[in-house]
């Protein structure tokens, strides 16, 4: 049934309300622990984004692309070091927040927050700054926080649209949190969503053809959509009244009016949902993780050969289904972003490496034989008795040659709110990120620049912190000096 008739008793001025809060919150209001989880996703997000720099060859053409373009030398490509304008770089830098999949995510409406966000965010502050550590964690808490309430308040799956959810609801956060940065007025936040609205889109074509590589480099179409957004809004172009709840507005458009708006209003200011993000432990689809979990489970507990498995079953809910279907194009990932996209193919490599790191997933490893083999005696199932476990549980069984059937279940995979990776692992994940940007930071450098993150409420100036993240290219080292000494 439409939600329209609650829309019209709870979520009246929707729009307003939401603007109103994002532009008036202070730092003061929030939640001590909402200030922690927010650091802690700064910390996970930019050294993602390093390391994506190093290793991700998909990112290089928006890399170049911004180089072409230049403009006033405002904000830096992450990992690169060059200066180019605000909405340039943001393209550049949005495409590598999920190049690599190892950004945070938020399993209770499975998308990606933050992933916009961050370098829409990372921008601003250069291009605007100097702007204190404590007004950059009120705008990414307050913009976070309305990614996740807009997906939980749906009660249509967007993809029955043929949306892509991740992108289009991401790029939400990341004008709530840019608008708030650029102090724009409740009105002009209502107008840079309606801009928005305009040009926000991600079809859910990206997720069946097996060559593309769009689905790694996704945000860097929200992302700068977004910086655009803000600053067309912020120089005087009127939007619509309700961009949100209007007849022809976002849950209009992409949920036929199937939300809650008791969900994006109940706790408005008091609760924020960036307290409930997942963070990864292993570099691919967060869908994937419990299966991972379970496969090495199985391996400490029963010692037994990969060689000597003759079927592998991985049962999870439906939503997990797209990470085996279509099963052969699964079954042989042709790009890294698909392979990080298919159980089969992380569910070989849990069983024949001794762990799933960064290094996993190269093109050697997509015609790796033995993960090939490995992963065509992969088959997907639902659970018989029908109940939704969750995007972060599954179940895993493997028949070996001699006759015993291993079995593990994950109901909560590492990572996730109850079972976090602690402060100690998000700082070794950074250390292990920034050494591997395309201009790598020294293991000292990455120390400093972690500690300066986990110290944010205190940094006058966040602009200069993204600087000294990202310096520009230095000199060749000399020969025989690995990356981690530079």
């Amino acid at each position: 049934m439409s939600q329209t008739g609650a829309m019209a008793q709870d979520g009246a001025n929707l729009s307003l309300r939401i603007a109103e809060h994002i532009g008036r919150v202070e730092f003061a209001a929030l939640p001590a622990t909402s200030v922690a989880a927010t650091k802690r996703a700064v910390l996970d997000g930019l050294g993602v984004m390093l390391a994506a720099s190093g290793m991700s060859r998909d990112v290089l053409p928006f890399i170049e692309l911004a180089r072409c373009q230049g403009g006033p030398p405002q904000a830096t490509l992450l990992g690169f070091g060059d200066r180019v304008g605000f909405s340039t770089a943001a393209l550049a830098n949005g495409s590598l927040a999920h190049a690599l999949d190892y950004e945070d995510a938020f399993d209770a409406a499975p998308t990606h927050p933050n992933a916009s966000l961050l370098p829409a965010a990372f921008g601003a502050v250069q291009a605007r700054g100097p702007i204190s550590g404590r007004e950059f964690i009120v705008a990414a808490a307050a913009g976070c926080d309305l990614v996740c309430r807009m997906a939980l308040s749906l009660r249509r799956p967007m993809e029955a649209g043929g949306w892509y959810p991740p992108p289009i609801l991401g790029a939400h956060g990341a004008v709530a949190a840019v608008a708030r940065l650029l102090k724009l007025t409740d009105v002009q936040i209502i107008d840079a969503l309606s801009l928005l609205l305009c040009h926000n889109t991600c079809p859910g074509e990206i997720k069946y053809s097996p060559d593309t590589v769009i689905r790694a480099v996704r945000e860097a179409f929200p992302c700068q959509a977004a910086v655009q957004s803000v600053l067309l809004a912020e120089r005087g172009v009127r939007g619509f009244a309700q961009p949100l709840e209007g007849r022809a507005g976002f849950f209009r458009l992409y949920a036929d009016d199937f939300y809650e708006p008791s969900d994006l209003l109940h706790g408005l200011g008091e609760r924020y949902w960036i307290e409930e993000l997942s963070f990864k432990q292993w570099p691919c689809c967060r869908g994937t993780h419990a299966f991972i979990e379970a496969a090495q489970a199985l391996r400490r507990e029963h010692r037994f050969d990969h060689r000597d498995a003759v079927r592998i079953d991985v049962i999870g809910d439906e939503v997990q289904r797209m990470l085996c279907e279509p099963l052969a194009q699964k079954r042989t990932p042709r790009t890294l972003i698909d392979a990080k996209f298919s159980l089969p193919f992380t569910v070989a490599v849990a069983l024949v490496h001794d762990e799933v790191t960064l290094g996993s997933f190269t093109p050697a490893t997509l015609q790796d034989p033995v993960l090939r083999g490995l992963a065509a005696k992969v088959s997907f199932s639902v659970p018989a008795d029908g109940r939704p476990r969750g995007a972060d549980a599954g179940q895993l069984s493997i028949v070996l040659t001699d006759g015993r059937t291993l079995h593990h279940e994950v109901s909560r995979a590492l990572g996730g709110p109850e079972r976090p990776l602690d402060d100690a692992a998000l700082h070794a994940k950074f250390l292990d990120c920034a050494v591997r940007a395309a201009v790598p930071l020294k293991r000292a450098e990455a120390e400093r620049v972690a500690e300066r993150i986990w110290r944010l409420e205190l940094e006058p100036d966040v602009g200069a912190l993204v600087t000294v993240s990202s310096p520009p290219r230095r000199s060749d080292p000399p020969a025989g000096v690995p990356a981690s000494e530079r």
